[in-house]
């Protein structure tokens, strides 16, 4: 706006003095605000600048890969967890059943299915139950048959050692004929 214009008009000197310095103000205010414009559109383009040659596709592929191998890490990470913990309560159940050698009960376990199964602690229990009365020799607290029987000592009537040695095996196992 021009000061002639206003004259023009036929406004009071003081008057148009006042609307020229808010109309100043105002002019000042709006190239402050596009200075800062400009200046964060050149801040823009340099940061652009540095994205130039930047194959995005192969950006997005790498990070795909990179997800991927996370997740594969995970899953490790979870089984590996799983198995340890598995592992502890087979060791647990040997114990309490006490099994002479883990490694002698695991061949009659089926692992997979027990790792698999959603009540392991329970079905763990049941498998060991069913080992242990199928193949008790593989534990420590099967009774052994104590036989207490006095055998007959060397007969000298008796035709040869080899009938007295069954004679008393005889006579250990019960079967006297």
């Amino acid at each position: 706006m021009k000061r002639d214009f206003l004259e023009g008009l036929g406004l009071e000197k003081d008057t148009i003095d006042k609307i020229m310095t808010e109309n100043g103000n105002d002019i000042n205010r709006e190239k402050q605000k596009a200075d800062g414009y400009k200046s964060q559109l050149d801040e823009a383009k340099e940061k652009l600048k540095g994205f130039e040659g930047v194959d995005v596709t192969k950006l997005q592929n790498e990070i795909t890969k990179l997800n991927g191998d996370l997740a594969a890490k995970e899953a490790e990470y979870t089984k590996t967890l799983a198995d340890r913990d598995f592992n502890d309560m087979v060791s647990r159940f040997a114990a309490e059943y006490k099994a002479h050698d883990v490694k002698a009960v695991l061949p009659f376990l089926d692992a997979d299915k027990l790792k698999a199964s959603k009540n392991q602690e329970a079905d763990v229990k049941a498998a060991f139950e069913a080992v242990k009365k199928d193949k008790a020799y593989l534990f420590a607290d099967t009774k052994v048959p104590r036989v207490i029987s006095s055998t007959p000592g060397a007969d000298p009537k008796t035709d040869a050692p080899k009938t007295q040695a069954n004679e008393a095996l005889r006579s250990l196992f019960g079967r006297n004929a």
